[in-house]
């Protein structure tokens, strides 16, 4: 089994994607470990604010195989195959870890936006802030403590998913 990490955004029709999207990863990979739900500001465009969130959850697909099953259930969920990187989103999902591979393609992994977005860092430090960075070498959470927080605006919201309240435990 292989702990991966995933993103989870929305800025449309936030509640149903980001609950369609936890629902289709559950079903996919059994239990999730999920963070709090934060809303952003949209990052490198003018849009609607997002709702973002981190799953952790336990594997066995090859790396080809699970990013061809996160673009699925993205489409799957009224993503335009040909969106624009920074554009309005129903359901965005991106593989932030894959263990501690650190590789090219199909993805380049580790993500770089674990280091540069406070919608990813702060979620993920939530879920395992002792897991180090395979290529920065500190824990998630050390990063986190070390992000410059005034750069982005985040705050967690409340957000119900299967009768559970999103928060951190």
């Amino acid at each position: 089994m292989i702990r991966i990490y995933i993103s989870l955004g929305s800025n449309i029709e936030r509640e149903r994607h980001i609950r369609a999207g936890l629902d289709a990863l559950q079903a996919e990979f059994g239990e999730l470990e999920v963070s709090r739900v934060f809303e952003s500001e949209a990052v490198g465009f003018a849009g609607r604010p997002f709702y973002n969130l981190v799953v952790g959850a336990d594997t066995t697909l090859p790396l080809s195989t699970l990013c061809q099953r996160l673009r699925a259930m993205e489409f799957a969920h009224g993503r335009e195959p040909d969106a624009k990187k920074f554009a309005p989103r129903t359901l965005d999902l991106d593989l932030l870890l894959y263990g501690d591979l650190v590789c090219e393609r199909p993805v380049a992994l580790p993500r770089g936006e674990i280091l540069s977005n406070a919608f990813v860092l702060w979620p993920l430090a939530e879920l395992a802030p002792e897991l180090r960075h395979p290529t920065d070498g500190r824990t998630l959470g050390e990063l986190w403590r070390c992000y410059d927080k005034a750069s982005q605006q985040l705050c967690p919201i409340p957000f119900q998913w299967k009768a559970c309240e999103l928060q951190h435990h």
